[in-house]
Order: C-alpha cells, then structure tokens, then sequence
C-alpha cells in the first residue's frame, strides 16, 4: 500500500504534467480555448478537459476513487462508501484562464474520511507549487523548472511554509471574479479592528497559498464554492496549522457530503 509521502509525490507529478498540458493550449496563438457551457454557465474550456484527463490517467494506479470537477460525478450512494477519495480541480480558474491574467491553478487533494490530508495547488503560468501533508507540513517552489520530474519530494529542494514576512499591515486575500457584499462588510470590520488594511486581489486556490505561506493574514469567502474548489488548498493550510472555519460556526469544511457545496467559509 503506498504511504501518503508517495500519494504526494505522484500528485505532486500529476499537477505538473496537467500544469505542461494546460500551458501548450493557454500559450498557443491560434488557440480559441474550445470554450463551452456547462449546466450551471460556467465555462469549460479544452484546458479543464485535457487536465482531467491527465491526472485521471495518473492516479489512477493507486485505484484510489476520484472525484473530478470534469469528470462523472457518482451519486452519494456510491460516494458515502469512499472512506478515502481524491478530490480535483483539473483547472480552478476557468475565468482567469480564459482572461489570460496567470491566475489559475491545478488542484491536487486526498480526502480521508471527510477531512483532507494531503494537497497539490500548482499555478501553471508562474510555476509556483505548493504542497502540504496535515501532520507533517507544506512547501513551496517558487518557480519549478520546465519539465521537472521529481524522483523524491526532497528533489524539489522546497521551501518549508510558513515563510519569513516583511512587516506589513493586516492583509485580506479577496476574490477577483466573487466579490460580495458581506465580503465588503468583512473588510470595514477588520479595517475598523486594525486601522490600515490591505488586500490582495487574486483569482483561484492561490488564495489559499497566500495564507498558508504568510503572505495574507485571512481569506473570506461569502459566495458560492464546490469541494474541487477547496480541498487541496485547505490541506495545505491545515498542514501549516491555519484553520478553513465555516462562516456560521466555524467548524472546519467537510468533505464528500451528499451536497458537493461548500457552506461560506473564513480561512484564518
């Protein structure tokens, strides 16, 4: 049985290689990205299609059940018997792909029953990685080589998160295609508990990197948000100690519940 070490490493791989397959189309002039619709209109793109594909192949010797945004998605019949499953966003930042602005992600997570244990986020564009085990810790490589195919975890000669911080005010990560309200609302209290707040506008799971390595100070999310959308980069801030609290009360997110959505939630 492969420990959760190799289980990262191969999803460490897998995040690559969807990241290079994602970067051939993303980086092709001619390239009008195929995009379609799916049922709730939100985009697809020949991106999203050819990261599922990649990292359904990739994992799937460890005959370890998946649940992919862009693939079938078994009833919760089927589902509630997964003590562990992967949970994947081929392509988290759709919009972004498609605005051509860097920042979307690669999502990579292990779930064992209902909470995550391990998670890959890799941003394509500027070869960032992050990856975390709950228990053990999590690392970033600021700009991974072009293809780089790591033997061992500790070839990827990472740094270990948290990182040392300049001193800077009291930073808020918000959604650059969510925005709220009650987001809004959030800002002015904490701006009114600390005085000079800033934030860091940005698009994807990167969010949660930016807690996890120190960067950002907490992370609201007051909108809609699916499991695909969460579970690596809550692994990895959990590996680091930060905690995903949902809104109402601050229970940490669940995960492979018969509704895939995720209540509104504060990353801290």
């Amino acid at each position: 049985m492969a420990t959760d070490n190799n289980l990262l490493l191969l999803a460490v791989r897998a995040a690559l290689a969807a990241g290079e397959d994602i970067m051939r189309i993303y980086t092709d002039p001619a390239q009008d990205f195929g995009i379609e619709r799916k049922a709730d209109n939100s985009p697809l793109t020949l991106a999203d299609r050819a990261a599922h594909s990649r990292i359904a192949e990739m994992l799937a010797p460890t005959q370890i059940p998946l649940l992919s945004e862009e693939g079938a998605h078994a009833p919760y019949a089927e589902r509630r018997r997964w003590q562990t499953l992967w949970i994947v966003d081929p392509l988290d930042g759709t919009k972004e792909f498609i605005g051509r602005n860097g920042e979307f992600t690669v999502n990579i997570a292990l779930v064992r029953e209902g909470s995550p244990v391990l998670g890959v986020v890799y941003v394509p564009a500027t070869r960032a990685l992050y990856f975390g085990l709950v228990g053990t810790g999590a690392w970033r490589v600021a700009d991974i080589a072009p293809g780089t195919w790591p033997e061992t975890l500790d070839a990827l000669a990472a740094e270990r998160l948290p990182l040392a911080q300049p001193e800077r005010p009291f930073t808020i990560a918000s959604s650059r295609s969510h925005g709220s309200n009650e987001t809004i609302f959030f800002v002015e209290t904490l701006r009114a508990e600390h005085g000079t707040v800033c934030e860091r506008v940005c698009g994807s799971s990167v969010k949660f990197c930016l807690v996890a390595e120190g960067a950002v100070d907490v992370y609201p999310r007051f909108g809609p948000t699916m499991e695909w959308d969460t579970a690596a980069g809550d692994a990895i801030c959990r590996a680091v100690g930060r905690h995903t609290g949902q809104a109402n009360n601050c229970n940490a997110l669940a995960y492979n519940k018969p509704d895939l959505h995720n209540p509104w939630f504060v990353v801290e």
